[in-house]
């Protein structure tokens, strides 16, 4: 599976952004999906998962009710919308496909990742 991430880009506080992860490779269907995002000097965090159907989804609870991740299996594609941004969620954006079905939270349970969009809030 190959992933790729687009959709960051410099957006002022409050305001929202899309962000998409292509995949290629005949598994996305069955592969759980999620979203990390690593901010300059900090380690990198868990944002947002969904389940292989799309029926199930965790967030974090940073960005719990501003996300939203959601999927389309026809499309081979992943999307996290995101609104009311803080300066906080600066950061780059990383798309993973996990080979589990369920949700998952930890980036180990991940086997492939995208090559990170890079998200500016400014103040």
């Amino acid at each position: 599976v190959q992933l790729q991430a687009f959709g960051g880009g410099l957006v002022q506080a409050g305001g929202s952004l899309r962000l998409s992860c292509a995949a290629s490779g005949r598994t996305f269907s069955s592969r759980a999906m999620g979203w990390f995002r690593q901010a300059p000097g900090k380690e990198r965090e868990f944002v947002a998962a969904i389940n292989w159907r799309g029926s199930s989804t965790y967030y974090a609870d940073s960005v719990k009710g501003r996300f939203t991740i959601s999927r389309d299996n026809a499309k081979n594609t992943v999307y996290l919308q995101m609104n009311s941004l803080k300066p906080e969620d600066a950061a780059v954006y990383y798309c993973a496909a996990s080979w589990m079905y369920d949700t998952q939270t930890t980036a180990a349970t991940y086997d492939y990742w995208g090559q990170g969009t890079l998200v500016t809030v400014s103040s």
